[in-house]
């Protein structure tokens, strides 16, 4: 029995001395999708459960190590309930990670790390197995309302608060993005002029019109300057992502106005020809007042059609005759190129058909009583001619 203890007590010298806690390297000898085990030099094999490899929980262990390679663990327990040694590759990781994230942190280092999940208040990132809160006030320069789609993005971001007792790490990445849009609007300012046509994105979108993204700034494209024509609703034409190229109007400090109104485009330039006074032309009823409708000639140039020149009937109200994408042939009777004013007329229009039409009727009489005319002339000339033929047969007679 001595001699057997004193074996025993000789094969543990023969090992290395190990303690809980202590960090040791080991050769794979047996891997499985939940379970690696490994040599450690130790009188038993170490094991490393998928759990103490990860914080996710889905990865198979197979993908990720392969017998004979080396990996460096921290021991947990010396011996489980079957005699194993209980080891942890994730701990060791969090260990050297915490001691980056103190690094990070005293120096103002950015880190990149893996958003593993969305919550209510924000997002968690893992770093070197150490997990990150980044509150979501921080996680953007601007609301985010859906947290999800940054699940699986890496993220830049910077250590705010750092309490390991309380095992309690801030990110920001908040500040980050704003220091690098100042800077891009630095750039932008001094790139950019009044009457610069400009590519951007179109980044949010309201009742009155849409915030596009120049890079470094935003532009607000009023409604009223998205076309030369009208735009009722800007959401029916433009989504937010869309790719818009826009004329700058206005810089004014960090405001910027933008326009797509573009000059060449302008249907004004060559109006006083198409619309000039006299000319019929044909619109569709744009919108309606009780003074009259606006016909729209052409996108950018309506026309006032006065209740009064409606019809020769008297009409109280243009709805009364009229609906919104009616088609209306008119005549123009005032042209204010200045002003960008046409005024209509269906009531001269008829006016001058009836009166091509008494014209007509004018015509037609004057040529018949002019045919009757000459009928009756043709035969009061042939009774003088008869007459004449008479006297003269009178006369041959006398003779």
């Amino acid at each position: 029995m001595s001699e057997e203890q004193t074996f025993e007590q000789m094969l543990d010298a023969s090992f290395k001395e190990f303690h809980s806690g202590e960090a040791v390297k080991g050769t794979v000898i047996q891997v499985q999708p939940d379970q690696i085990t490994l040599d450690i030099g130790y009188k038993s094999d170490g094991v490393l459960t998928r759990n103490e490899y990860s914080n996710d929980n889905s990865v198979d262990l197979t993908t990720v190590a392969s017998i004979g390679d080396e990996m460096e663990v921290k021991i947990l327990k010396l011996e489980d309930s079957n005699g194993q040694v209980v080891l942890s590759y994730k701990r060791l990781a969090a260990d050297r990670g915490n001691k980056r994230i103190e690094e990070a942190y005293n120096n103002h280092e950015v880190l990149t790390a893996k958003v593993t999940r969305a919550q209510p208040g924000g997002l968690i990132v893992s770093f070197e197995e150490v997990n990150i809160f980044v509150p979501a006030s921080l996680v953007s320069d601007s609301y985010e309302r859906d947290l999800n789609k940054y699940v699986g993005q890496d993220i830049d971001f910077v250590i705010t608060e750092y309490n390991p007792r309380r095992r309690r790490y801030i990110g920001d990445r908040k500040q980050l993005l704003v220091a690098k849009r100042e800077e891009l609007q630095k750039e932008l300012f001094d790139r950019i002029h009044p009457g610069d046509v400009v590519e951007g994105t179109v980044k949010n979108i309201t009742d009155f019109g849409a915030f596009i993204d120049l890079g470094g700034a935003d532009g607000l494209l009023h409604i009223s300057e998205m076309s030369w024509g009208r735009i009722e609703n800007p959401r029916r034409v433009f989504k937010v992502g869309d790719q818009v190229t826009v004329l700058i109007k206005e810089i004014n400090g960090s405001k910027i106005a933008l326009t797509m109104k573009f000059p060449d485009q302008n249907p004004w330039v060559n109006a006083s020809e198409k619309y000039a006074r006299g000319n019929i032309v044909t619109g569709k009823v744009a919108r309606m007042t009780d003074f009259g409708a606006f016909i729209e000639l052409e996108p950018g140039i309506d026309a006032l059609l006065h209740v009064s020149q409606i019809s020769q009937d008297h009409i109280d109200k243009p709805q009364d005759v009229l609906k919104t994408g009616d088609e209306v042939t008119a005549k123009i009777v005032d042209f204010n190129e200045e002003d960008h004013k046409i005024s209509l007329s269906v009531k001269s229009l008829n006016d001058k058909q009836e009166e091509k039409a008494e014209d007509s009727e004018d015509e037609v009489s004057v040529d018949i009583e002019a045919a009757i005319a000459a009928d009756q002339a043709e035969d009061a000339g042939a009774e003088d001619a008869g007459n004449a033929d008479d006297a003269t047969s009178d006369d041959n007679t006398d003779a």
